[in-house]
């Protein structure tokens, strides 16, 4: 589709109701095997396995209309759905690299990023190197003639530190790195990667993609067909595919990010605002407020900002955080975001960090803003915080 929107695009990709008896939503396939009719069939499909239905975990309609709609809101050539988010960024990282390469991570990654490399592709002979997120065009000087991958992620999705995109993609490919980031916080609403030198954008699509907390499903999009056949190489060699009710609830997701992502991002700024307030709160890590430090750096690259951000309060003992916790109503306590329903996580950002040094001496609070009313979600925070100060 050309010349429209993006919540145009959300609504109508990846759905064909034409060839589906009129059907709105396209089916979904539970596939494992595919019969062909003739020899002539198979081996025609044997000499592509790539595209078109071939076997189960390699593509099924269902399959094919996900990623379509993926690619076609991010404007990437296509896309490789995955199991988890998590699969989506090793199938990535494996799909550009082999022993012998020098590969730049983000200082900021996700957790399990972090350790999938240094875990699985350190042991394999790839060097993993992590940078400080606020390098920008600095990179230049950790990037080597074998620096096969640069991986990105921004803003980070513990302390939120913005990375000049463009800068670093630049750099990297001056020495032919392929350039990779984990888009999940912003979406392709709010963040185009594509338009900023990026090769290849992940998705932990669990999370605002399918945006209901009941389902795993990850997704890689990428730049062109060169990025893209390498992935979908990878993820084929590994076996990872989606469930095909996995794959049916992403796209269902899709088709209201646009509303949600707006409802998202109006309540986590209220709640931002509300929280600079706060005795106890020392500062707030969300990126589109001005006194952030690399708000200069969303404003110019992002249309929006979502539901996710961090908050650091003051040292309490460990009973007085409990107070607060546990007894929140609205707010639950999980690992994940992006869903309808508002989170709350302690995190510790100085345990993972190797290339830079979180020395905050506070307590960090990730929150998600769900779809929960802002006003009730501030008296939630009030009453946690006045169980606080009683266990003082």
């Amino acid at each position: 589709m050309k010349d429209v929107t993006q919540d145009t695009i959300l609504v109508h990709a990846g759905r064909d109701p034409r060839n589906n008896h009129g059907i709105v939503n396209p089916p979904v396939y539970h596939c494992s095997t595919v019969l062909f009719p003739t020899l002539d069939a198979l081996e025609e499909s044997d000499r592509n396995t790539l595209e078109g239905v071939h076997y189960g975990r390699m593509g099924t309609p269902t399959t094919f209309a996900f990623e379509e709609a993926a690619a076609a809101l991010e404007g990437g050539f296509k896309a490789v759905n995955t199991g988890s988010g998590l699969a989506a960024i090793a199938v990535a990282l494996s799909a550009f690299t082999k022993a012998g390469d020098h590969v730049l991570i983000t200082d900021s990654a996700y957790g399990p990023t972090r350790r999938f490399a240094k875990e699985t592709l350190a042991p394999y002979g790839v060097e993993v190197e992590f940078y400080d997120p606020c390098i920008g065009a600095g990179i230049d000087a950790l990037l080597r003639p074998n620096t096969s991958v640069v991986f990105l992620e921004s803003p980070g999705s513990l302390t939120f530190e913005v990375q000049d995109v463009p800068a670093i993609a630049a750099a990297a490919k001056k020495v032919g790195a392929t350039v990779m980031i984990d888009n999940t916080w912003a979406t392709p609403l709010f963040f185009r990667p594509f338009d900023h030198g990026v090769d290849v954008s992940i998705h932990a699509a669990t999370k605002y993609m399918v945006g209901h907390a009941d389902a795993m499903l990850g997704v890689v999009t990428c730049r062109d067909e060169a990025s893209w056949t390498p992935v979908k190489k990878a993820a084929t060699r590994f076996g990872i595919c989606g469930g095909p009710d996995d794959l049916y609830l992403g796209l269902r997701g899709l088709r209201t990010l646009s509303v949600r992502m707006r409802q998202h991002q109006e309540s986590a700024l209220a709640l931002a605002d509300w929280l600079a307030a706060r005795p106890e709160v020392t500062r707030v890590l969300h990126p589109a407020r001005p006194d952030f430090p690399g708000h200069a750096l969303w404003k110019r690259d992002f249309t929006g900002s979502s539901g996710l951000f961090s908050i650091v309060i003051n040292r309490v003992p460990r009973k007085a955080l409990a107070a607060m916790l546990d007894g929140m109503e609205l707010f639950g306590m999980g690992y994940s975001w992006g869903g309808f329903e508002s989170l709350i996580l302690p995190t510790r950002p100085a345990a993972v960090r190797s290339a830079t040094r979180w020395t905050d001496p506070g307590q960090v609070l990730r929150l998600h803003a769900g779809l929960e009313s802002a006003d009730d979600l501030i008296r939630d925070l009030d009453a946690g915080f006045r169980r606080m100060a009683a266990a003082l």
